[in-house]
This record gives structure tokens, C-alpha cells and sequence, in this order.
């Protein structure tokens, strides 16, 4: 029964080790500050967003050192691929202004109904969780963005 044991974390040991060698990519485009979502809104909301939702939703991510570590690395990558396709802050001034729109209605949905910041992101990043004057800010935000469309 031990050597099974023995056998078996040899084995574990053996995939961790070859799992590092599987890099996913973890580049951060380059950003023109014209088109990010700060050159586009107030300096409060922008803080907002930068702090609690940049590191998934733009390309300003910031990859933490288990970032570096399989399979975190692999799940963290993903995590930053599926943010930006959803809305990417550092591209803000190219979704056309009924796009923008949409999106801060989605983030008001979303931030008011603790879907985003996601619960485990937010254990590991305490700061980035919302306080109830940010979704406040970030709903009000969207209700000034119907208006002016009006």
C-alpha cells in the first residue's frame, strides 16, 4: 500500500513539473490612451474600473506570481481572454457609442447583482471588491450615458 502511495505522488509530481512547461500566453497588447475607457469618462469611474475590474478587462493586467504557476496560469489566461472579448477597457473609444451603451447597462446588471467582480477573484484581490457607492457610481454612470443618447 505504501509503494502504491510512493508511486502515485511520483507520478503527481512527475505532471506538475511537466505541466510548467505549458505557458499560456500573458502579453499585454499596447494601449493607446485616446481610446481607453479613462480618456472617455470621469476620473472617479475610471478608478473604479481600473481598480476593480482592469486586470480582466483591459491591458493593464497585472499577472500575479501564481500567475506563473499551471495550472493557475492556465485558468488566470483564460480568465483575461474571456474578460477582454466580453469588454475591454483599454479599447473603450472603438465600440461604437450604442455599444458602449450596452455595456455599461451589463455592468450595471452585473456589479449590482455581485456577478462581477467574480467571488473568487475577489478573495484572492480584496481591493478589487466593490463598495456600494461604486456600483452606485457605475450605474449612475449608465443611466447619464442613456440620457445623453436621448
Amino acid at each position: 500500500m505504501k509503494r502504491r502511495f510512493v508511486q502515485a505522488a511520483m507520478i503527481l509530481v512527475v505532471l506538475f513539473a511537466v505541466a510548467q512547461l505549458i505557458r499560456p500566453g500573458q502579453a499585454n497588447a499596447p494601449i493607446d490612451p485616446s481610446r481607453t475607457i479613462q480618456a472617455h469618462t470621469s476620473d472617479g469611474l475610471a478608478a473604479v474600473l481600473d481598480r476593480s475590474c482592469g486586470d480582466c478587462h483591459s491591458n493593464r493586467t497585472v499577472w500575479p506570481s501564481y500567475a506563473q504557476v499551471a495550472p493557475l496560469s492556465w485558468l488566470m489566461a483564460y480568465g483575461v481572454a474571456q474578460g477582454r472579448k466580453a469588454v475591454n477597457f483599454s479599447e473603450w473609444g472603438a465600440y461604437p457609442p450604442e455599444r458602449q451603451r450596452e455595456l455599461m447597462a451589463l455592468m450595471c446588471q452585473d456589479v449590482s447583482h455581485g456577478r462581477m467582480p467574480g467571488p473568487i477573484w475577489t478573495q484572492l484581490h480584496p481591493e478589487a471588491r466593490l463598495s456600494p457607492e461604486d456600483v452606485a457610481m457605475i450605474c449612475a454612470a449608465t443611466q447619464q450615458a442613456e440620457a445623453g443618447a436621448k
